[in-house]
């Protein structure tokens, strides 16, 4: 069903789009012949993604596609209604909407719990935004005539939720699980959004070369790989990836890094979610009481997986 989302005329809507990810992904539907429009509170490099995705339209053998941005405050309900006024003449459907935009932000004080403000703020962009995002444009992907996708941007850290950052990782849970009920009311008969033809995913980056880890704009691979963290994977290595599991039917879109492969990961959340079927205490593979044998658990486990084990 996704491998035609990904088609030529259809479009593209992706938050978050003027750098990392969500440019990568805008790169890929726009090789497909696909209308983008990129939403982005930084202007400057919205304004640098709008002219290298329309140089790439100006050579393509998909000729008269569309380059639209918006500079928008995805926690704002407001700036989402003025997108969808503004696209909704132009374009009767929706057909990849990708909800991508996400912030980490750092507590005013040493205890993170004093800070009220640094919980709101890391919700509104990281849960609200995604949550405006699908009250906007949900209707526009069901009306879709063809096979449409939704794509939410979660985190491994709101999976196996290391200690440090608790906004930032609550945030990433709630996308989550919002994207596996979102998934689950587009597939069952008899729910209210019940439209077989849309899929979800539930994209999980690795470590990647994002505006979180630097990277400010849409720069050409060769450029990057020059200035990205060791270990990290481009943005385009992500989108690759996940339009790959796309096409493969995937809901979970686990990344791998160059330092973390797919079995580490694997056995890092089968860690995670035991603790409390094991009964042990929560984060336990930072607890001293059981981290040598997490460490020795999750070490045998991956090189099982990686031996082909089950």
């Amino acid at each position: 069903m996704t491998s035609n989302v990904f088609r030529p005329g259809a479009l593209a809507v992706i938050s978050g789009g003027a750098s990392g990810v969500g440019y990568a992904f805008a790169v890929v539907c726009r090789r497909h012949g696909m209308h983008v429009a990129l939403l982005d509170k930084n202007s400057e490099t919205l304004h640098q993604a709008s002219n290298e995705l329309k140089a790439m339209g100006s050579t393509s053998t998909h000729p008269g596609v569309q380059t639209l941005t918006y500079n928008v405050d995805v926690s704002d309900p407001s700036a989402w209604a003025t997108v969808h006024d503004s696209l909704s003449p132009k374009f009767d459907t929706v057909d990849f909407l990708m909800l991508n935009a996400g912030a980490s932000f750092t507590p005013s004080t040493s205890q993170p719990w004093e800070d009220v403000s640094y919980f709101q703020n890391t919700m509104s962009t990281n849960l609200f935004g995604v949550v405006n995002g699908l009250a906007t444009f949900l209707p526009m992907v069901q009306k879709s005539s063809g096979p449409s996708s939704i794509i939410l941007t979660g985190s491994k850290q709101g999976i196996t939720n290391p200690p440090g950052n608790p906004a930032y990782n609550a945030s990433k849970a709630a996308i989550k699980s919002l994207a596996e009920q979102l998934a689950h009311f587009l597939r069952t008969p008899g729910t209210p959004s019940h439209a077989p033809h849309v899929s979800a995913h539930l994209l999980i980056p690795g470590w990647a070369f994002t505006g979180l880890s630097g990277n400010k704009g849409p720069i050409p691979d060769s450029e990057a790989s020059k200035v990205k963290p060791k270990g990290a994977w481009l943005p385009s290595q992500v989108a690759d990836y996940g339009y790959k599991k796309m096409q493969e039917g995937k809901f979970y879109i686990v990344c791998p890094d160059e330092d973390v492969d797919e079995a580490l990961d694997q056995a890092r959340m089968m860690w995670a979610a035991d603790d409390a079927v094991a009964g042990r205490s929560p984060l336990s593979r930072w607890d001293a009481n059981y981290k040598e044998k997490a460490a020795q658990w999750i070490g045998k486990e991956a090189e099982r997986r990686r031996g082909g084990g089950k």
